[in-house]
């Protein structure tokens, strides 16, 4: 049986990158950036005004001076009348510089009459001017493959005029529930039956991690349905199941799979909750069998699904970073495995605070809910008392932040 760390380990060795496609750059918001980008021109492409104000020859002002007007550029205006000795030409932010010119002067700095303008003082060469290329100079690689795609390189990319974007392709995901007791949500719940939230769980995961859910349904306790729906979800390019994947006469996951031509790569991992978890492997596509509990299904999909989903798509960090936190109440534990423990967690001054929002049992839902985020307890950890420091890392694509 693996220990955390080698089961992550072996299923992101094992996870291959996606298929590359070009998408409408609005669309690429979120998407992992496939090709290195460089620039085509300069930015900017010539010598601009950063300010309204007057262009000026710096040699004309060392000091308060008064300057003929000679014309007026808007933005997006051209002129090839240049500046000469002793005058002065409007001009509006993003204007290009009128030849002869060689500073700026802004309009607060400046008073205009009679067709003349006056500077109150001494005028450098350079100011206020936005030179070509300052920015990015032609054939400058401006964003590195791998990238995530932020309102900042959108702004870039739109900037050097391109509106497809090489982008890693989004993972198919198959979601499947088994077992004889589930109905859909909507559904008459009779005696003995269950809601099946956890397709809908794992969907929600999965959106937020930027891939698409496909559903599947609910796969009953027999090996036909199980087979069709299993071979309806290996079309995809992940496969996760819940339940039927403990050691009952009715889990049949393991061996309709194995019938399928999956391979199993491991199951059971040295954890709690989620001990019950299956990875397997068939041409390149993974298969996630995920408990049936939904605490144990979601704390398994952050652990270690989402991990492999981020790497398939492009992602490089695919490992949330821990952050020390001071826990306010005791936690028991035996030795032996390493624990998921769901906690609250909160800011003082400068330091985190962290303790479990009720009943670690798997079938209290409530405290995922309230949950901020998951430490994680080393497998030789015991017992750990109030004020000792723990591992935590925050749920789901939660920052950081305060209220506003």
């Amino acid at each position: 049986m693996p220990t955390f760390e080698e089961a992550r380990s072996t299923i992101l060795d094992l996870t291959s990158l996606l298929g590359i496609e070009k998408v409408e750059i609005l669309e690429s918001v979120g998407r992992v950036l496939a090709e290195d980008i460089y620039a085509p021109w300069d930015m900017p492409l010539w010598d601009n005004t950063a300010m309204d104000g007057y262009a000026v020859r710096s040699a004309d002002c060392p000091g308060p001076a008064r300057l003929k007007l000679a014309g007026f550029l808007p933005a997006g205006a051209h002129t090839t009348v240049e500046v000469e000795a002793g005058s002065a030409v409007k001009i509006l932010t993003g204007a290009p510089i009128p030849p002869g010119a060689d500073a700026v002067v802004p309009f607060e700095e400046t008073e205009e009459s009679d067709g003349t303008v006056s500077t109150r003082g001494a005028v450098l060469p350079r100011d206020h001017i936005r030179f070509r290329g300052e920015d990015v100079k032609i054939g400058e690689k401006i964003i590195l493959a791998g990238t995530v795609i932020r309102p900042y390189e959108i702004s870039m990319l739109a900037s050097f005029g391109k509106l497809f974007i090489p982008v890693y392709r989004k993972a198919r995901v198959a979601i499947l529930s088994t077992g004889d007791e589930l109905v859909e949500p909507g559904e008459l719940l009779s005696p003995g039956k269950i809601i099946n939230s956890n397709a809908l769980t794992v969907a929600a995961a999965v959106k937020q991690v930027g891939a698409e859910p496909v559903m599947l349904g609910i796969a009953r306790d027999n090996k036909e349905s199980l087979r069709e729906k299993l071979s309806e979800g290996l079309k995809a390019d992940i496969l996760i199941t819940t339940a039927g994947i403990s050691a009952g006469e009715r889990d049949l996951v393991r061996e309709v799979l194995n019938e399928l031509f999956v391979k199993l790569v491991f199951w059971k991992v040295d954890i709690k909750p989620g001990r019950p978890t299956a990875f397997s492997i068939r041409d390149g596509k993974t298969v996630f069998s995920l408990p049936g509990n939904p605490v144990s299904t979601m704390i398994t999909f952050e652990e270690l699904v989402r991990p492999a989903l981020l790497k398939m798509m492009g992602h490089r960090k695919v490992i949330k970073p821990f952050i020390k936190a001071t826990l306010k109440t005791p936690v028991k534990k035996k030795p032996g495995r390493v624990n998921f423990l769901r906690v609250v967690i909160e800011r003082e001054n400068d330091e985190y605070l962290a303790w479990s929002p009720g009943d670690q049992n798997t079938g209290i839902l409530k405290t995922m809910l309230l949950a901020g985020g998951i430490a994680v307890i080393p497998s030789e950890q015991g017992d750990i008392a109030a004020g000792e420091r723990i591992d935590v890392h925050f749920l789901g694509n939660v920052a950081d932040m305060q209220e506003g």
